[in-house]
């Protein structure tokens, strides 16, 4: 159940990344309030199941796969929908990730790292410049196209709403992932860009930045094999004032809010945190 109900129907939504964890609730809450949801995924088959457990509970909903890195992908997979649904009202930019080519194996570096006599150890200078150039692409170019592919139609329309999912550490960078620390903070620095591009056309933008929450994406990277919390999750627990990893339900809310026209009609060009003050928290 979602936390409030607003009223969507007669809209059309997609959901890029639709099949993830997080974005696979947005979906599901859209429906919920009405909407006709195109779940967009490059995996075809998560992207049906996701579709067919909303169809499942009354909802409306399409699952289409999509690129988000190709424009001829992202083309088809607008027509589609268009044929099936109509012109996108909302745009949900939930298409992300991270890639270990981009990660260091430490926090800091150390002078004795640079001599590498034990172990393999990625250091910053071992970064995978491809690794790199793909968790920006994924991230912040897969907002860029998607936004061009379905943003057209918004303002030939007259109107529309897209909301970018970016991260708490577009605020404060966490250690060892500087590529997707990186990625995120130029996806909340595009969101208020657009916000002011499309202020003419009618078109609201805006982000939410989700704390910790765990995913099958990183669910091996905060755990150990006995399903204990290892070391990071620990400092993560740790640095997260209220002191828990969040849920996936505890987003909704602040999703519908952004794109509900009666409450946040005016809201433009922000990103909201939803991380349990992780982001607020100085550590002392």
């Amino acid at each position: 159940m979602v936390p409030l109900k607003i009223d969507l129907h007669d809209k059309t939504a997609v959901v890029t990344g639709g099949a993830g964890v997080l974005c696979s609730a947005f979906a599901k809450a859209l429906a919920e309030c009405g909407a006709r949801v195109a779940v967009l995924d490059l995996r075809k088959e998560a992207a049906d199941e996701v579709a067919e457990q909303i169809k499942s509970a009354g909802g409306r909903a399409m699952g289409v796969a999509a690129n988000v890195l190709e424009p001829d992908s992202l083309k088809e997979a607008e027509e589609r929908i268009r044929r099936a649904y109509g012109t996108a009202e909302i745009l949900i930019n939930g298409a992300g990730g991270n890639n270990p080519k981009g990660t260091t194996d430490r926090e800091y570096l150390y002078p004795e790292d640079l001599e590498k006599k034990s172990a393999p150890l990625i250091t910053f200078f071992d970064l995978d410049p491809q690794g790199v150039e793909f968790v920006f692409n994924l991230n912040f170019l897969g907002t860029l196209l998607a936004t061009q592919r379905f943003a057209r139609g918004m303002v030939e329309k007259g109107g529309g709403t897209i909301l970018n999912v970016s991260s708490m550490n577009a605020f404060t960078p966490l250690t060892k992932i500087p590529a997707y620390s990186g990625a995120k903070a130029a996806v909340s620095n595009f969101t208020q860009w657009l916000a002011v591009h499309f202020s003419k056309v009618g078109i609201r933008v805006n982000a939410i930045a989700p704390g910790f929450f765990l995913t099958e994406q990183n669910r091996s990277l905060l755990k150990n094999e006995d399903g204990s919390w290892n070391e990071r999750a620990e400092k993560i627990i740790k640095a997260t004032p209220m002191g828990r990893f969040g849920e996936a339900s505890e987003l909704i809310g602040t999703l519908l809010y952004l794109l509900d026209e009666g409450a946040s009609g005016f809201v433009n060009g922000t990103v909201i945190p939803v991380d349990g003050g992780f982001s607020a928290y100085a550590g002392v």
